[in-house]
């Protein structure tokens, strides 16, 4: 997946309509713990960045009521249409088109900001924070998902992928193994960085189970890892489906345990 905006619009776009619907429970209970942490309260005014289908953006509008105000904004055209339609009974929430990097909103202006497991797409995590930031009212609050440790079986997999994989599918932006995303002190730096205060991190654990080999490979080309199967060139498809086919036949459970890391602060 290339870094570009257009590259990863492309992605979800292609994406939207298996997103988060081959029957695995995924983004919704990830999103229900970044929810409760926020505690949106009845007439705040809330902004989910890089809001996909809804995962989080509508149990937090639905927090914020009718007196208050939702706005989710998505890099995928396709996306953004798709839950702008899912939300249609709900008159106090807007959907709409808009870059995660540089939201195109006026400044302290919310009094949530929310963005589950999209800042690991962003060139620069830091800038996209602070820019963030500005867009907290004084004592407005955040909070951002990403991924904490990596159930060790399926590292496998992912080095099935890996040869075909550009360098920036392969940074530790996007593994996590350095930088930011490798650790809570990393994420918590980059809140404090942006001028957040009371910053805090709290953990789940969102178990993904599957009936088959087969439902792993839907679920896999249904988010941002069909960016993964995209790098595979398409004559090569069969033999690294063949070959991931056969580790996950050896897998008992088949399915994984994933450490979820919801990083928390405040504007003064």
């Amino acid at each position: 997946m290339s870094d570009s905006p257009a590259g990863i619009a492309g992605v979800f776009d292609r994406a939207a309509d298996s997103y988060d619907a081959v029957g695995v429970p995924w983004f919704v209970p990830i999103a229900a713990g970044l929810v409760e942490e926020l505690d949106v309260r009845p007439g705040e005014r809330v902004l989910d960045i890089g809001c996909g289908r809804g995962a989080a953006l509508v149990p937090l509008a639905r927090a914020a009521g009718s007196t208050g105000s939702a706005l989710g904004v998505d890099l995928a055209p396709r996306m953004v249409a798709r839950t702008a339609a899912d939300v249609a009974d709900l008159p106090w929430v807007e959907v709409r088109v808009g870059d995660a990097s540089a939201p195109d909103l006026p400044t302290s202006s919310y009094d949530v900001v929310s963005s589950c497991l999209v800042l690991f797409f962003l060139p620069d995590p830091g800038e996209a924070v602070r820019r963030w930031t500005d867009l907290l009212a004084p004592g407005g609050r955040m909070g951002v998902t990403t991924f904490g440790s990596q159930d060790e079986r399926w590292k496998a997999v992912d080095a099935v992928f890996s040869p075909y994989l550009p360098q920036q599918m392969r940074d530790a932006r996007t593994t996590g193994s350095r930088g930011p995303f490798a650790s809570d002190e990393g994420m918590e730096a980059l809140l404090r960085d942006a001028g957040l205060v009371d910053v805090r991190t709290a953990r789940r654990e969102v178990v993904a189970e599957f009936a088959s080999p087969q439902q792993w490979l839907d679920f896999s080309w249904s988010h941002g890892q069909r960016a993964m199967w995209e790098a595979v060139p398409a004559a090569e498809h069969d033999r690294v489906r063949a070959e991931i086919v056969a580790l996950l036949e050896g897998f008992s459970p088949l399915g994984f345990t994933q450490t979820i890391r919801h990083t928390l602060g405040r504007r003064p």
